[in-house]
């Protein structure tokens, strides 16, 4: 029995994630990885590895069963528990890394496997780790995990998603691209992709859509082999403009066993979208896109309504690569709702040639957990299916539960949703959930503003140059007593 198997057969849940753990505060205390963003870019390339070698070997036994010749993915000498295991002296083990291993990973190419590792070994400029005592501490850790057992791929999995949390926590950066786990399975469960359809994410992070809709389906039934080759190979696509959710997005479908999704690097708002073949678009789009980013001309000419917001290029872009009889479901600001000028332009073509059939409005606070501070922004989820049109709308407000307040210390669970499911199911009408007619809200501007007809205390919220002009006049009248006060004040210098 090797050493790995040994640690991994008395190994316990709470040891090995407190062990992940461990591996973490001594990359903390080395020069090159003091931050978040830097150990946890470390961690999963050193993870990665230690994976796809145990993917290697779950190859190549299946080969031996099926009496083929198997090529391995990655040569002996630059496996994982080859080089790891090898007595290095001084800096010998950095530099191994930065000048042979790297380069040689980078260079890979020929099958799936091999280009994914090539993509993401020259994303990532080099060990970033200094002390080659401290990058021996954190391999031996890694090594311990045994990547052929369930249990321990479980383990790692769970705080994986604990350390991209952190991420939001510490780097303020992960609101960036996660996306918090309830919200996914809700709307993974409306969505419902089938075995046998394709399922695309174009602005995937760390690729939880993907993951959790991999779960769903591979649960649906029993797998025949030809179901699995084409939920590895065949079925789930996704896109991610920067490299380190780039890395980490693969790193967290490895953990979850989706091993080659077909994930490449790109800013998916530079494709043009003004014509595109049916071939190239999805039957099943999962999506949560960035919000609050500006664009420039030359990314706007890609759209038939330029606009420099980010979300609403988003949601015209989905829009463009669902496929006839697709289904998406997304999540958008609040902005996105009730804004005129090109967002309403957006929305008319949305009601007119999609079946907008649904809108989930989510309270402030859902996406608290994932940002550096303040409780994040106010989102909906927005679920349509192509063609249209639309005829009606059915709107859920969802409340948090009496007395709780969404909140870094208070996230949403999954029990949460589980009111707006079954309503859902139903579209039933109650006292937080109504249809619309899609002719109510063409009169209305095409303002889609979730607005509770059941709630007798609901605001109205003006429009908006009702709002601009109630805070110049307030401001003039501010103004004006400033400039009283400061003539007091004069008077009594005098």
């Amino acid at each position: 029995m090797n050493r790995q198997s040994e640690l991994s057969k008395h190994q316990t849940r709470k040891d090995l994630a407190n062990e992940i753990w461990r591996a973490c505060d001594i990359m903390r205390r080395d020069d090159g990885t003091t931050g978040v963003l830097e150990y946890m870019e470390q961690l999963s390339w050193m993870l990665f590895l230690k994976a796809f070698e145990a993917i290697d070997e779950r190859y190549e036994a299946e080969a031996l069963v099926e009496g083929k010749r198997y090529e391995r993915i990655i040569e002996d000498g630059y496996r994982w528990s080859v080089w790891t295991r090898k007595d290095w002296q001084g800096e010998e083990l950095i530099d191994f890394v930065n000048t042979q291993l790297f380069p040689y990973l980078r260079r890979l190419h020929g099958t799936p496997e091999k280009e994914i590792i090539a993509t993401i070994f020259s994303e990532i400029r080099y060990n970033r780790m200094k002390s080659p005592y401290n990058l021996k501490d954190v391999i031996d850790i890694i090594d311990r995990v045994d990547f052929q057992r369930v249990e321990d791929t479980h383990i790692i999995s769970q705080v994986y998603e604990d350390l991209l949390l952190r991420m939001g926590r510490e780097g303020g950066v992960a609101g960036e691209f996660y996306t918090p786990r309830p919200i996914i399975r809700f709307m993974v469960k409306v969505v419902n992709p089938q075995i046998g359809e394709t399922v695309f994410d174009p602005f995937c992070g760390s690729g939880g859509f993907l993951v959790e809709a991999y779960q769903r389906m591979s649960k649906s039934r029993e797998l025949t082999l030809e179901d699995f080759e084409s939920l590895q190979r065949n079925t789930f696509y996704g896109q991610e403009k920067k490299p380190l959710p780039y890395l980490l997005g693969m790193m967290n479908m490895i953990l979850h066993e989706l091993f080659t999704p077909n994930i490449v690097r790109r800013n998916t708002l530079e494709e043009n979208i003004r014509n595109i073949p049916e071939s190239q678009r999805f039957q099943v789009i999962l999506t949560n896109p960035p919000f609050g980013g500006k664009e420039g001309k030359h990314i706007q000419r890609n759209f038939p309504i330029p606009s420099r917001a980010t979300e609403l290029l988003a949601l015209q872009y989905v829009m463009k690569k669902l496929r006839l009889n697709g289904r998406c479901g997304i999540v958008v600001p609040e902005g996105v709702l009730f804004r005129g000028d090109s967002f309403a332009a957006v929305k008319r073509e949305l009601l007119e040639s999609y079946n907008l059939h649904t809108i989930v409005s989510l309270p402030s606070g859902v996406f608290a957990n994932v940002t550096s501070s303040g409780q994040g922004p106010k989102t909906n989820l927005l679920f349509f299916e192509r063609p249209g049109p639309t005829k009606e709308i059915w709107f859920y407000e969802l409340n948090p539960p009496p007395g709780v307040k969404y909140t870094k210390a208070h996230p949403i669970e999954d029990e949460h949703l589980v009111d707006a499911y079954e309503k859902w199911k139903d579209r039933a009408v109650s006292d937080n959930s109504w249809i619309v007619l899609a002719e109510e809200v063409v009169k209305g501007g095409y303002d889609l503003t979730a607005k509770n007809p059941h709630r007798k205390d609901e605001q109205k919220h003006p429009p908006p140059e009702e709002l601009v002009a109630d805070v110049l006049q307030k401001e003039k009248a501010i103004t004006k007593i400033l400039e009283e006060l400061q003539g007091l004040l004069g008077g009594q210098d005098g």
